[in-house]
């Protein structure tokens, strides 16, 4: 049954907030200060009609809006967007005590995602690949995305043929498509064990389509073309499946900004290094140590640089930096460090780099909830916070990126 709610703020995953006398009602694709009807279940509503609409209200960017899942505020004014996600850091930043000013948001634009991650099944009416409709196991299928790179949208047929060949299980499956500087890097999970007849037409059809690599879980079925991407003009051979940042010019502006900060060390520390997108970068001036968990990656990188001309030195460390943080004292060996950990933050390496003596300090995140707990921890360790400089490469979810810059006296040994 639908009742009649009035929207008062926009909650931190996009979805707009209306006080009633039971608690807060959270209700997707609606906006501050409208007037809605909804159907409300627990603490959560499914919108019927807006009745007042907002003046931030504008016509969503996708035939698919509200109901693929992937975007949650295509229908806000673009101003109004970006203060929403930069107020996004801000709160997370008040909430652990921090004061300082946040930058402003640098944008994302639209048709610039280079990293897409669809969701497949086999079903009676035939494969189905797309994105799984919030809080829901439904996939709808696709024609369009304005978010990712035209040269992934207009593979879509293709990818979905892909998928049917593929596809040896009854259960969904995840399809990540990246695009590269050799063309589309293929890489398939949970699509099931893959008979050598399937291998073949699968092989086939990719060299026919110019893909350049597809993968099953990890294995490498055919490579006709090795993928490469470009960090800072290093050419780096990423493994299958390997994680990139979403969008290339959102990396080259983050690495930007701890280039510049970082930029008198001699010797940095790159934590959670991956496939080397800032250490190649740094070390076109200083000399670098990339400690990252993952074997591939960490191998990519190591190939990059020792292929690559007019670089300092660069050392790499196999180490699961969540179990066996950097100590304090191996990190005063360095004059700076740089560490972007997975959502999940980084909070016993944070406690290491606060009682260390690093002078200089670049903090990366995509979640400004452990990224405030992280540079709470730094910021009563000694260090003061310079600057926070929040980045979208997420356009259109609740997810933001940031960048935070801290600074240390070095005590005189």
């Amino acid at each position: 049954m639908s009742a009649r709610f009035t929207i008062t703020r926009l909650g931190s995953q996009g979805d707009g907030v209306a006080e009633t006398e039971t608690g807060e009602v959270f209700i997707p694709f609606t906006l501050p200060d409208e007037t809605v009807t909804a159907a409300r279940e627990k603490d959560r509503a499914t919108l019927m009609s807006v009745l007042d609409a907002s003046p931030l209200r504008i016509d969503p960017a996708c035939r698919h809006f509200t109901e693929c899942g992937g975007c949650a505020v295509q229908h806000l004014e673009a101003e109004a967007y970006r203060h929403w996600k930069r107020d996004k850091v801000a709160h997370a930043l008040n909430s652990k005590g921090i004061v300082c000013d946040v930058d402003a948001l640098v944008p994302c634009a639209p048709q610039t995602r280079r990293r897409v991650v669809f969701t497949a099944r086999r079903s009676e009416a035939g494969m189905r690949l797309g994105f799984v409709r919030a809080l829901s196991s439904e996939i709808i299928s696709i024609q369009e995305c304005p978010i990712s790179l035209p040269g992934i949208v207009a593979k879509l047929d293709r990818l979905k043929a892909l998928a049917e060949l593929v596809c040896a299980s009854t259960k969904s499956f995840r399809m990540t498509v990246t695009m590269t500087g050799s063309g589309l890097d293929v890489a398939v999970h949970d699509s099931g064990k893959l008979g050598e007849h399937q291998r073949r037409i699968a092989s086939n059809f990719l060299i026919a389509e110019g893909l350049a690599r597809l993968s099953v879980d990890g294995e490498i079925i055919i490579e006709p073309k090795k993928p490469v991407v470009m960090f800072g003009g290093i050419a780096v051979a990423v493994p299958p499946g390997a994680f990139l940042q979403a969008t290339e010019a959102a990396e080259q502006a983050m690495a930007d900004i701890v280039g510049r900060h970082l930029a008198r060390a001699k010797k940095v520390a790159d934590l959670f290094a991956g496939c080397g997108s800032f250490a190649l970068r740094l070390a076109a001036k200083s000399e670098v140590h990339a400690v990252e968990g993952d074997a591939a990656a960490l191998s990519a990188l190591d190939r990059a640089f020792r292929f690559a001309i007019g670089l300092k030195r660069v050392t790499s460390e196999r180490r699961d930096l969540f179990r066996r943080p950097l100590t304090s004292k191996e990190l005063n060996t360095f004059d700076g460090v740089v560490f972007d950990p997975p959502r999940a933050g980084a909070e016993d390496q944070s406690k290491q780099i606060a009682r260390s003596d690093v002078p200089v300090v670049a903090a990366v995140s995509c979640n400004p909830v452990t990224l405030a707990r992280d540079l709470r921890i730094l910021i009563d360790g000694g260090y003061a916070l310079k600057s926070i400089t929040p980045i979208d490469q997420f356009l259109w979810s609740p997810h933001v990126e940031a960048v935070a810059l801290l600074e240390k006296p070095r005590r005189r040994r």
